[in-house]
């Protein structure tokens, strides 16, 4: 099976960020925090020897690495603690310094407005339970638990399949997502993509919490009710910001026979090899997500034989501003026509690469082929 290169390029990106090398030291750090306190307190004393010893040498502005420093390790409380220390302390060098360091007012104004910054910030990570950068840690987990998700299961000989997400503008969240299953006998390969309502990072919590229950829900339910579960599932969330588009294909790995259904969604293509030609799946067309109870989801059947190929996307890679709808599918189909002459390997990400809306849109592509 072709690997998963958009996220696997990912992980590789993120694996050895600052965020996750400092991912256990936040939680470890919370435990302890008036060993912290002591610590940015000596520190604090060593900078300010520094400044007495030589006021020429050493600047006021070591006072605000030690307020950003302890901003992002302490809860509100024990950060009021280091401040009032360091604000005394500035005030007392600066008194007793006078004319031999310079730009003592205009160092303890920044200073203290950086301390009312960090205060805020810290007050608002407190808010929602989280101090120092586990917060940032949870974020990322939360990132790739999501990407996680759309990774594909391994698929027999002749079988391969590829997924590639992009956000919009490079967000580390995005509306669209990817859910898939193979069943316990190894028999049926179910995916489904999912484009909730807005992009990036406003559609990223949402994306989130739906991505976990349609995960459970896939090759639980039968393939003709899974959109019908997922449908309720949005019902019951009462979500009043947005809805969500999906398709789900559910595709026999012995026979190709394969059955597809849409929820609002942009409608998927094959790839027939006989013929050369591509072929919209127009058929199984459902409303959209989350709005109308008892919502019917009609199913559309067919067959992948050997050498053909099905593309399912999001609204991302063929919608433009200046372009109507049928424009982007063209576009698309022309360059995927251009791109197939090696090979479906890498298809689905240069598709994403060369969708319509370029960066302004969360884009997804999933190529599922026989070889």
């Amino acid at each position: 099976m072709a690997t998963n290169e958009s996220i696997v390029s990912r992980r590789a990106r993120y694996a050895a960020g600052p965020v996750r090398r400092l991912r256990m030291l936040g939680p470890t750090l919370s435990h302890s925090p008036w060993v912290l306190v002591t610590f940015f307190v000596l520190v604090s004393v060593c900078a300010g020897a520094g400044i007495f010893i030589w006021p020429d040498r050493v600047p006021w502005g070591v006072y605000g690495l030690i307020v950003v420093a302890a901003g992002l390790f302490l809860e509100p409380r024990f950060l009021l603690v280091v401040y009032i220390g360091l604000f005394l302390s500035m005030a007392i060098l600066g008194a007793y310094l006078g004319s031999a360091k310079t730009t003592t007012a205009g160092a303890q104004v920044v200073t203290v407005a950086t301390m009312a910054l960090m205060m805020w910030l810290s007050h608002a990570r407190a808010q929602v339970g989280v101090v120092g950068v586990s917060g940032e840690s949870m974020l990322v987990d939360m990132r790739d638990r999501l990407r996680a998700q759309g990774e594909l299961p391994p698929l027999p000989a002749p079988w391969g399949a590829e997924v590639a997400l992009e956000s919009a503008y490079g967000d580390g969240f995005a509306g669209d997502f990817v859910v898939a299953s193979r069943s316990t006998d190894g028999r049926t390969l179910e995916i489904a993509l999912v484009d909730v309502s807005g992009k990036g990072r406003e559609a990223g919590t949402r994306s989130l919490l739906l991505s976990g229950a349609l995960g459970g829900l896939l090759g639980e339910m039968s393939q003709g009710g899974f959109l019908q579960s997922a449908n309720n599932h949005l019902l019951r969330l009462r979500w009043g910001e947005g809805f969500a588009t999906a398709v789900h294909v559910a595709v026999d790995l012995e026979s190709g026979d394969f059955t597809i259904g849409y929820a609002g969604h942009p409608a998927g293509v094959q790839f027939a090899a006989g013929s050369g030609r591509w072929r919209m799946l127009e058929g199984g067309r459902g409303p959209l997500l989350g709005v109308i109870e008892q919502a019917d989801f009609p199913r559309e059947h067919g067959t992948i034989r050997h050498g053909d190929a099905l593309v399912l996307y999001s609204d991302g890679v063929i919608e433009a501003r200046d372009k109507a709808l049928v424009d982007g599918i063209d576009r698309m189909l022309g360059r995927a026509e251009s791109f197939i002459r090696t090979g479906f390997e890498g298809l689905a990400q240069r598709l994403c690469d060369q969708a319509a809306a370029g960066l302004g849109d969360d884009r997804a592509v999933v190529v599922i082929w026989r070889g």
